[in-house]
């Protein structure tokens, strides 16, 4: 067992902790931008970089696009069937379109571009517009695009957006305990879960003023990508730490409790984007009271008997608990080879299966017990066993997917 946590250690530091947070936080520069055009058919020409990419998290996060809008030039209409987006405006201001709709978005705004919905955007005016997109996917590390072959020149304006879209107005920040807890620093979610189909949990923006840091926050089932917006300081990543400056974007990993330390004389202000490890899976708080119970039951069968004991439990034993009252859930476990057991230094046994079953409640599998199904299902699970026991737990959380 020893040998086998050191591998996973060595993996672990390997594929993981050996990029420091120093390493993860990525500058903005413009000189860095290659210049593409005809981007989803739109019109004009773009300056383009990937900041973040979809293998740097271990979630469906799939990366941080920024760059320049020139003059005259946009994003065509496209739409995708895999993938969420979210435009950022920081400078300047362009016409954005969501399923044929289009409105004009005045900096610094964001719209997400929902999983289905055909978008793009248009900047109408001479200068370059400064821009953001951010993508979390369905399929780690899978993207794809329909373009619809429109540049959107010319498209009526709505006066009022017919799609979502926020401000990112520091006078809507307010202070707030949680979850970002510090002196003077404010806060606003700017978009919940509910927006998105994707994992993407939440948008923030956050304002830390000079001098003043967050309390240490665990980013608990999540992963989280900041955009640094104005203002420079320290993050510190489970006691590692790496500076931060205006337009740079980093990101924190599962699990990591994450300190921001704004060091610099301007006010920090950041947009920080959660992304779920999996939104199917519900964090909890650790239980009071126990939400089921589970008896494990060994047995040492002999090898003519295996292939019968397997059979019994799909044939006798499932179906007999199936109709009882406060059955859950049951799982029929074969021991490991004796050369697979040995590779992973497992204890030593002679109990070679192990029949796992979940109630609702002690007393739920006690009636199971005492009912006249389990008077056939048990005689037929020990008769083919030369040994058995069994122990019973609560069950006090879970990830059953």
């Amino acid at each position: 067992m020893r040998a086998l946590i050191a591998i996973i250690l060595i993996l672990v530091t390997c594929g993981l902790s050996a990029q420091s947070i120093q390493d993860r936080v990525i500058h903005n520069d413009p000189s860095t931008y290659r210049n593409i055009t005809d981007v989803h058919a739109g019109a004009g020409s773009m300056g383009f970089t990937q900041l973040i990419g979809r293998n740097d998290l271990s979630s469906n996060f799939l990366y941080l696009h920024t760059g320049t809008i020139a003059g005259k030039s946009g994003i065509g209409h496209h739409f995708h069937h895999s993938i969420e987006e979210m435009y950022v405006l920081l400078s300047g201001e362009a016409e954005f379109t969501i399923n044929g709709r289009t409105s004009k978005i005045k900096a610094p705004a964001l719209v997400p571009c929902k999983m289905g919905d055909s978008h793009a955007i248009y900047n109408t005016t001479d200068q370059p517009v400064k821009w953001l997109n951010f993508a979390v996917s369905t399929i780690k590390a899978r993207g794809d695009a329909f373009d619809l072959g429109d540049d959107r020149v010319g498209a009526a304006l709505d006066p009022v957006p017919a799609f979502v879209s926020g401000k990112l107005d520091k006078e809507l920040l307010k202070p707030e305990r949680t979850p970002y807890k510090g002196n003077g620093v404010s806060y606003r979610r700017v978009l919940g879960s509910e927006v998105f189909s994707t994992d993407w949990s939440y948008v923030d923006h956050l304002t830390i003023p000079a001098g003043t840091k967050t309390d240490p926050y665990q980013l608990k089932g999540m992963e989280a990508v900041y955009y640094v917006i104005n203002g420079s300081g320290t993050v510190t990543a489970d006691g590692k730490s790496g500076t931060f400056g205006k337009d740079d974007a980093f990101f924190g990993r599962l699990g990591e409790s994450i300190t921001l330390d704004n060091t610099g004389n301007d006010t920090v202000e950041l947009l920080i984007i959660g992304i779920s490890a999996s939104k199917k899976w519900e964090i909890e708080k650790p239980l009071k009271e126990p939400k089921a119970m589970v008896l494990q039951m060994d047995f040492v069968v002999e090898k003519e008997n295996a292939q019968a004991f397997e059979d019994m439990y799909y044939s006798i034993y499932v179906p007999a608990m199936i109709v009882q009252d406060g059955y859950l859930s049951s799982k029929l476990l074969r021991l490991y080879s004796p050369d697979q057991a040995k590779e992973i230094e497992a204890e030593p046994t002679t109990y070679n299966y192990q029949v796992q079953i979940s109630f609702e409640t002690e007393q739920k599998r006690r009636n199971w017990v005492a009912s006249d199904q389990h008077k056939i299902a048990w005689p037929a699970a020990t008769s083919l066993a030369k040994e058995f026991k069994w122990r019973g737990y609560f069950v006090m959380g879970d990830d059953d997917q």
